[in-house]
């Protein structure tokens, strides 16, 4: 899944009860709220502790009634039309006795749960407006009007959704966007520890994972922890022989052949691919009894089927008892429809292949029916997707285009002839793909296909083309710029003397635009110089780079201050937890004056700073129109520090907005005034130091 074009304008961790709190600092009020995170990441967890400690009289006491209404529940009255105050006693029958009139003078807050499962238009631009409370009308024009604040404006709003759909909402109507992230790396451990005493178990579970980037990434999801550790718990404490998966296929594969599935359930499951190949298609996650009965299941069969097999569908009952039906999480429902797909390749069945591949019925014939004009059909489609909702889906598909995971589903994929030549020819396709017209957060989707595949060969030259003494000779590829882009991305513990390559991957490739080596202490300043050498480039459109913990002194700092100067595309720069000291800052600061600078976030958290570096960022503050947020926490800075800084804030060139500084440094009242009148529009978020030393 892509990420959703909002931008925020803090990037601070905020705590569920806090959702319509401003910041410190802030005096703006907070009424519409979105909060997004891929499936399965944690949102609808979210909104119900914030209602569960909100009726349970801990938080929020101010608040007269809390309405959590999910868009599962809202699909069922798609057609009908009621008034606000109809839709809230429909819904929470508690609410019978509440007046229009108590309903306009009370604190109401509106949780709406997965947008990205709605089925309404949000027609924000030509709906009717409403603004009474018993004026009836369709669902969807009461929520744009609710979300625009036509229909009790007093009302605020929590809407959570998957990235993709919240777009929906116009940015103008939204205050606060917030992300569920899911587990850190330490609570990925922490998760897998927990579940089972056996701690050498465990510890081979953790390692594992760890050795696999792919399966590492993933499992910052919660529910793919489930899954990963429900297979590897299995395969290490049964006699099953053979490599523990490596791939999300091969995972997925394990997975569901631990169902223990009957003939019968096999084409049930058939079904089910199909159910979930047609709605992801759609965009659909959640599934109502007429969705069953047009892929030919039976509500009968389904209910028994997730009683059966709950790991995989499961049933719900919601409003008037009405059931919905849904994958445990939509990584199964992109397994499925791979599998499904896979199936209606190997049995010719040409009109499913001809709506996947954007083609005529007829058009499918016997000269297109290879294995490799398939997967490159369908490949083409998902580049081109918009939010790329079928990534996964392709990346399974093509792994499953292997004879091993073959001989795990059993019969399931039908008849398969996988043979070497076809299986080179796909990987050879995905290997030569022009995705010049393709941004590079997509492109890496076919790096991931090569991987499910098994083939390292790309990821194996990158490692060569680093170790080559003549890289600056050689040219890289598309895909190999695009694994470069994700190998970096994830941090790959690169040396100094590797700098040199990523640097002439910054004056070639102009789609790579966020660049992560924080935590590599191999790096250090004569690796910085040498990344200097490419950010100067005219070609370079690195908009985010990040180098903190990697061992950098002040030497570093005039390198990257020569970069400022030259460089107008970056605008994210993080040098934390490295010992610059003063005189790089001084150095730093230089490059932060330059005109052609457009830098608007500075992280120097933890840089062994003194009060002389804050007069060179006063002074870079006052010819700096670009910089909104700066991060100087866990400094000496001290009160005569933060005076000099209030100097430069005070200068109505500077644009700050965010300023993360040192709370305990015993800052006289006097000062304290003059930076609360000099930070009034900002942000001030403050750190609680240990006492100064000495």
């Amino acid at each position: 899944e892509t990420t959703s074009k909002m931008e925020t304008l803090h990037d601070s961790p905020i705590k569920c009860q806090d959702i319509f709190k401003p910041l410190p600092g802030q005096d703006t009020h907070i009424r519409v709220v979105v909060t997004q995170g891929v499936a399965g990441i944690g949102k609808t967890f979210s909104v119900q502790k914030f209602t569960l400690d909100w009726a349970e009289g801990l938080e929020n006491q101010h608040v007269s009634f809390v309405v959590l209404l999910s868009f599962r529940e809202l699909n069922l009255i798609k057609d009908e039309r009621y008034s606000l105050l109809q839709l809230l006693r429909v819904f929470h029958p508690t609410l019978q006795t509440v007046t229009a009139e108590k309903l306009t003078v009370c604190e109401v807050v509106f949780i709406f749960d997965g947008l990205d499962e709605s089925r309404f238009l949000l027609d924000f631009q030509n709906n009717e407006v409403v603004s009474d409370v018993t004026q009836t009308s369709s669902v969807d024009v009461l929520l744009t009007n609710l979300i625009k604040g036509n229909l009790l404006p007093s009302a605020l709003l929590w809407i959570t959704s998957r990235p993709a759909a919240a777009n929906q909402i116009p940015p103008t109507c939204v205050d606060r966007v917030t992300e569920v992230r899911g587990f850190t790396d330490p609570q990925k451990e922490e998760y897998f520890r927990r579940r089972s005493s056996d701690e050498e178990l465990c510890s081979r579970i953790i390692s594992h994972i760890k050795a696999s980037r792919s399966l590492h990434i993933m499992c910052h999801i919660p529910v793919f922890c489930w899954i990963t550790a429900t297979v590897l718990e299995h395969m290490l404490t049964t006699d099953q022989r053979g490599e523990l998966p490596k791939s999300l296929t091969d995972m997925y594969s394990h997975f569901l052949s631990q169902q223990e599935l009957m003939e019968t359930d096999r084409e049930v499951l058939l079904k089910l691919g199909r159910l979930a190949f047609e709605h992801l298609e759609k965009g659909n996650l959640m599934f109502y009894q007429e969705d069953l009965e047009e892929c030919g299941l039976d509500v009968t069969e389904a209910s028994v089927y997730s009683g059966v097999c709950t790991e995989i569908f499961r049933t719900e009952c919601v409003l008037f008892q009405r059931k919905v039906y849904c994958f445990v999480h939509l990584s199964i429902q992109e397994f499925l429809a791979a599998v499904y797909m896979f199936h209606r390749y190997t049995n010719r069945n040409t009109e499913v292949l001809a709506r996947v591949m954007r083609t005529h019925k007829n058009q499918y014939g016997d000269n297109e029916s290879s294995l490799d004009i398939f997967l490159k059909k369908v490949m083409s489609e998902a580049l081109w997707s918009k939010n790329g909702h079928l990534d996964l889906f392709v990346r399974f598909l093509h792994g499953l285009s292997l004879e091993s995971h073959q001989r795990l589903l059993g019969g399931l994929l039908g008849q398969t002839e996988s043979r070497p030549e076809d299986i080179q020819r796909v990987i050879n396709n995905l290997k030569e793909r022009d995705t010049s017209s393709v941004s590079s957060d997509r492109s890496i989707n076919i790096f991931h296909c090569l991987m499910e595949m098994n083939d390292l060969s790309v990821h194996q030259d990158i490692q060569e083309f680093l170790k080559s003494e003549n890289r600056s000779e050689k040219k890289l590829s598309a895909i190999h710029c695009s694994a470069l882009d994700y190998m970096l991305l994830c941090g790959c513990g690169l040396s100094e003397t590797d700098c040199e390559t990523v640097a002439s991957a910054l004056k070639s490739n102009p789609h790579l635009t966020e660049l992560d080596l924080s935590k590599n202490p191999w790096l250090q300043d004569s690796g910085v110089k040498l990344l200097s050498a490419g950010l100067e480039s005219p070609n370079c459109r690195l908009k985010t780079l990040r180098l903190s913990n990697c061992r950098l002194s002040e030497s570093s700092c005039a390198s990257l201050a020569s970069a400022l100067k030259s460089n107008p595309h970056l605008t994210e720069l993080d040098l934390s937890e490295n010992q610059l000291q003063d005189s790089g800052v001084e150095l730093l600061s230089a490059g932060l004056e330059s005109p052609n600078c457009r830098l608007k976030t500075l992280r120097l958290r933890d840089c062994s700073l003194t009060e002389s570096s804050c007069a060179s960022l006063a002074s870079a503050l006052k010819s700096n129109p670009h910089l909104t947020e700066l991060d100087l926490s866990w400094n000496h800075l001290q009160d005569s520090g933060v005076e000099l800084l209030s100097a430069g804030l005070e200068s109505p060139n500077c644009s700050l907005k965010t300023l993360r500084s040192v709370e305990g440094w015993s800052q006289s009242s006097e000062v304290s005034r003059g930076v609360e009148e000099s930070w009034a529009p900002w942000e001030l978020t403050c750190c609680r130091a240990p006492a100064c030393p000495g």
